[in-house]
């Protein structure tokens, strides 16, 4: 079976696997681009990069009706923990979690973190996910360009997801090195057209994507998918 990656919108996507429905960065409820509703996701597994309100999300809400496990740092886990989430795991930078679906590394990202009530939300992360059939996911959460990108990709990526709008993050040409030095089979964009200041010509940076790297540029509209093929 293939592996099924949805952008949900934002920085918000689901992978389903044969047995798992993982979600990295649930924020729906406000987003004006999201593309489902929340009540409708029954994940076994949510992964946080960090504590923001645009990533956490609907976590919490999620979470404690499915009964889904969130993962993230370990301040983040102990934030969601406290809002009443029965399963937690709460991991740090470099360190990896193995869970019923793969494993998951937590890598840097430079940003900030501080969780929606304004406590302290940990270091950012970004997410090297092995699933149990082999694929290989990374998802850079929110971070500027950093050459320690390319250790990254030298564990081998079959998709990366960046982020490209700028002001926040890195912009489209960062994002560009950024593919550079990761050298992913795919690359799907994040963070960017979910409000003005991160509005970007999102298939001029693909173009250059296919153009100027070695990875082939995947682009969703939100609510849509691609099947990862191993």
């Amino acid at each position: 079976m293939a592996t099924k990656i949805t952008w949900i919108g934002h920085s918000a996507f689901s992978i389903q696997t044969e047995e798992h429905l993982i979600l990295i960065d649930p924020f729906i409820s406000g987003n004006p681009v999201a593309s489902v509703d929340p009540e409708s996701l029954k994940p076994s597994f949510i992964l946080l990069t960090h504590g923001h309100g645009d990533h956490v999300g609907d976590t919490v809400a999620i979470a404690k009706r499915s009964g889904a496990t969130v993962f993230g740092n370990f301040e983040v886990a102990n934030w969601i923990a406290k809002q009443g989430v029965q399963n937690t795991v709460g991991g740090n930078t470099g360190g990896t979690a193995k869970l019923a679906f793969g494993t998951v590394q937590m890598t840097i990202a430079f940003h900030s973190s501080t969780m929606p009530d304004g406590s302290d939300g940990g270091s950012p992360n970004g997410l090297y996910i092995t699933l149990n059939n082999g694929l290989r996911i990374y998802h850079a959460g929110d971070t500027a360009l950093f050459s320690d990108m390319s250790l990254i990709g030298e564990k081998g990526i079959d998709l990366a997801i960046v982020p490209i709008g700028d002001f926040f993050t890195m912009g489209p040409a960062d994002a560009i090195r950024a593919v550079q030095l990761l050298r992913p089979r795919f690359v799907m964009p994040a963070h960017y057209n979910t409000f003005p200041p991160i509005q970007q010509d999102v298939f001029a940076w693909a173009a250059e994507v296919n153009s100027k790297t070695l990875s082939n540029a995947i682009v969703l509209d939100p609510g849509s998918s691609y099947e990862l093929q191993g």
